[in-house]
């Protein structure tokens, strides 16, 4: 009988499976002939398989060092219900008392544990390293490997202190196994464990099945995500956010919709977390809203959507969360929420960190940027990125492909590009190549003398915008390499030196703009429908003329996209739009406006969505109802905010979402008239009576060098309040 057989027959003899995924069977055959072996298998490929199956076929126990404590519980309950004996698998952590760890002990001494889950903090115990080293080991396996090296996206100090502790404890074979690496955490890995010379196996990192798409991040991104989650009712989702904050609000502004959602952070109690977690793998809630604390010991393969709030600090980092998605071959999306703000702030937060972790941070952040930004295939981009290369030109399952930019000839750009990296002696990042191309004179390139040089300025004369995606789609088509030992440096292939010599048509797509300039509370939501947006505008516009009023006074643009998204037919549902109250349904046009909308929908056979309203979560609303109480009995707004804990700027932030979203009215008239002297009011007042749009950043520029922006901003909250509610 073959090895072959053997395995296939012990595959189905302890776990039922009568086949192998892809790589297993070797890698478990090359494990069990005592070789090092490094495996980098993608979320779902089935790693733990690879550890779990030899170490039931060898003698001795093997050692499984993992990071996460939930995981290490899922995976023993799994083992011991396969196993005809207690005690096949245990693990040794913080969570177990005296007696608990003297059993584990007991088991593995009498020979019953094969499998010994560790996290690293409990190998390096002195305790442990003492007892471990009696005891007969047959193999070291690192789970979640990528936490060794300081390019990963979550590097654990600890991690480091292995290869010494498995030297102490006694040598045997090493197993290390990441779902995401790229070349150079691939390289520090092997390094730092020994195992330089382990046979490597790299699955595809493709995931045909999942959806990649970015959306600009804008004021409205909670409705955006609630309008999302309606659209996909009742399936399972994972929403990731940067701060524990941000978890907790966005988790109750999905409750207040009606959302069967939960929150989970490091910050709640472990027998909350526990809770939340069973209740989502039970299928009582749908979606949990979480730090990336959540979803690592996780195995749930019927996630269908894994939304970024936030853009995340790497690409390794997205790769491994997005992969929570679709873990069963079915749909999965996979969708981010972008914004150049995010990025600054998270640049941010690295000032006062080491130089060198600063470095490192900065640059993944801008490997996460180039593939927001980028109008390249999202899968193309990806996959580049951990070193694979996808061949197709469209995958036809990402934003940009399915919306594809027009591609322009960039062969001369190409060539610039390549001669100056050459001039720089091929040992600068991209932005250094870049601001030495487009002639501009840094301390930097200064101070290297660069600035003498004949390329220096070659391509200032072209599109600034073209160079970042030439460089990019150069190293996407080989043209390009980044250096693995000093990440970034830009380094030419064979084939960007033939390139050079013998240029040919080299065609690239702009990256897409994010414009932050826009005022999303002003800004339109872009309509589902623009036809009927159009025609709405019209309706307005006639309006406007018949009561003799600017037309944002009669309905904001913002509610104008809504109606037009989600058509409102009766009174009752107009109230639903933002910027619509119990006031505005009142005025004469309201009526005329749900019914133009009721016979639109009938002329065209239109389906309407469920009522999509996005409602604030309870202490926003008390907040509102405090403000308005507080206007009611006169308190001055400037006492308000004290008394709320916020800024004067908050507070009008407020009050501006109280008229212009709730469409409730309010009388500041008494504060005016304590701070502002009354023809200053006028004269604000008279402006926006004759402003077309009531844009508050056009109202600054035409009145700024007359007035405070916050007494702009009050006599425009007096005006919408009185005029448009």
């Amino acid at each position: 009988m073959t090895k072959k057989t053997n395995l296939t027959e012990a595959l189905k003899k302890y776990f039922g499976f009568d086949t192998f995924k892809g790589d297993q069977e070797a890698i478990i055959q090359n494990v069990l002939d005592g070789h090092d072996t490094f495996v980098l298998m993608p979320t779902g490929g089935g790693k733990s398989l690879c550890y779990q199956l030899p170490s039931l076929l060898m003698d001795g126990v093997a050692i499984v060092i993992s990071p996460l404590i939930a995981l290490m519980k899922n995976q023993v309950d799994f083992i011991t219900h396969l196993s005809e004996h207690e005690g096949t698998a245990h693990f040794l952590n913080s969570s177990l008392n005296k007696a608990a760890i003297d059993q584990v002990k007991s088991d593995i001494r009498e020979g019953r544990t094969k499998l010994l889950y560790v996290a690293p903090e409990s190998l390096t115990k002195e305790d442990n390293v003492e007892f471990l080293k009696s005891c007969k080991i047959s193999f070291y396996a690192v789970d979640e490997a990528h936490c060794i090296s300081e390019w990963g996206h979550d590097f654990r100090p600890e991690y480091r202190r292995i290869r010494p502790i498995i030297n102490e404890i006694g040598k045997a074979p090493v197993i290390a196994l990441t779902a995401t690496a790229t070349d150079k955490v691939r390289t520090d890995i092997k390094k730092n464990l020994g195992i330089v010379d382990a046979v490597e196996f790299k699955s595809s990192f493709n995931r045909p099945n999942l959806y990649y798409e970015v959306r600009p991040k804008t004021k409205d991104i909670d409705k955006d995500i609630v309008r999302f989650i309606k659209q996909h009712e009742n399936k399972s989702g994972i929403i990731y956010c940067l701060s524990r904050k941000k978890v907790e609000d966005l988790a109750e502004v999905l409750c207040a919709n009606d959302i069967k959602a939960a929150a989970y952070h490091a910050g709640l109690d472990s027998a909350t977390r526990t809770q939340t977690q069973d209740d989502f793998l039970m299928e009582k809630i749908d979606v949990i809203v979480a730090t990336i604390a959540f979803g690592m010991g996780i195995d749930k393969p019927d996630v269908r959507f894994v939304i970024h709030y936030d853009i995340p600090k790497s690409l390794e980092g997205y790769y491994q969360e997005t992969g929570r998605a679709g873990r069963d071959g079915g749909e999965g999306i996979c969708l981010a929420f972008y914004s150049y703000k995010d990025l600054q702030k998270l640049d941010k937060f690295m000032e006062g960190k080491p130089v060198a972790e600063q470095d490192i941070g900065r640059q993944l952040l801008k490997e996460t940027a180039a593939y927001a930004e980028t109008s390249v295939c999202r899968r193309k981009m990806l996959l580049h990125y951990f070193g694979e290369n996808y061949e197709q030109d469209n995958c036809h399952n990402c934003d940009n492909c399915l919306h594809p930019t027009t591609k322009i000839e960039a062969r001369d750009q190409l060539v610039i590009a390549l001669k100056a990296i050459l001039a720089v002696k091929e040992n600068f990042r991209s932005d250094y190549v870049v601001d030495f191309i487009m002639g501009r004179d840094t301390n930097e390139i200064s101070a290297h003398k660069h600035d003498e040089l004949d390329e220096f300025g070659s391509g200032e004369d072209e599109n600034p915008k073209i160079w970042n995606p030439v460089i990019r789609q150069a190293l996407i088509a080989g043209y390009l390499k980044k250096e693995v030992e000093n990440y970034g440096l830009l380094k030419l292939t064979s084939a960007g030196k033939k390139f050079i010599k013998s240029p040919h048509s080299f065609m690239v797509v702009l990256d897409r703009e994010f414009n932050e300039e826009e005022e999303p509370v002003e800004g339109g939501t872009s309509a589902l429908d623009p036809t009927l947006s159009a025609m709405l505008y019209d309706l307005r516009k006639k309006w406007s003329r018949k009561l003799e009023r600017p037309p944002y006074v009669i309905f904001q643009d913002v509610s104008i996209e809504q109606m037009a998204t989600d058509y409102p037919v009766t009174l009752e549902e107009l109230k639903s739009i933002q910027g619509v109250g119990d006031g505005k349904t009142r005025q004469p046009y309201a009526k005329e406006f749900v019914d133009f909308i009721k016979r639109y929908c009938e002329e065209n056979d239109i389906t309407r969505q469920a009522d999509l309203r996005v409602r604030t979560k309870a202490k926003d609303s008390m907040r509102k109802l405090k403000i308005l109480q507080n206007i009611d009995r006169r308190i001055a707004l400037d006492d308000i905010a004290n008394a709320l804990g916020i800024d004067f700027e908050e507070l009008l932030d407020e009050l501006e979402g109280i008229v212009l979203y709730s469409g409730n009215k309010v009388n500041i008239d008494y504060f005016l008239e304590e701070i502002m002297d009354p023809d200053d009011v006028d004269d604000i007042y008279e402006y926006f009576r004759e402003s077309d749009s009531g844009n508050l950043k056009e109202a600054f520029k035409e009145l700024g060098s007359d007035y405070e922006e916050n007494e702009i901003r009050l006599v425009r909250i007096k005006f919408i309040s009185e005029m448009a509610n």
